[in-house]
């Protein structure tokens, strides 16, 4: 019996090794929680802004880079407020940072692209 456990960790150890590392390398995430795939799938659209949402990203110092890369990123669906199962494009509104949130933004996820409408400052 000892024998069997021994052989299934020569294994087992190797074989968890390779796959994290062929994983990591193709930048693959497992991202099974509704608020991560709602945000991978927008991170993937074109990004398109209404002029208000523009006026007040300036107004608030907020550049595109930072909006990808930092609010969208760290920021956190509010499903209570958001209407999800709306056709063609659900509409999200996402709070940032996730916890004592300033920022609200509300935006819709098309197939092609993510059209951002709200920008309002929180606090």
């Amino acid at each position: 019996m000892l024998k069997k456990l021994k052989f299934y960790f020569i294994g087992l150890v190797p074989g968890l090794l390779i796959v994290f590392f062929v994983l990591n390398q193709k930048g693959a995430s497992c991202s099974y929680f509704p608020n991560d795939r709602v945000i991978a799938e927008t991170l993937t659209k074109d990004f398109s802004y209404s002029e208000n949402f523009k006026k007040e990203m300036e107004a608030n110092k907020i550049s595109e880079k930072q909006l990808k890369d930092e609010i969208i990123t760290n920021g956190a669906i509010d499903f209570d407020k958001s209407q999800a199962q709306k056709q063609p494009c659900p509409e999200y509104v996402l709070l940032y940072p996730k916890n004592d949130s300033r920022f609200e933004i509300n935006y819709s996820k098309c197939k092609e692209k993510a059209e951002f409408t709200g920008f309002k400052k929180l606090k």
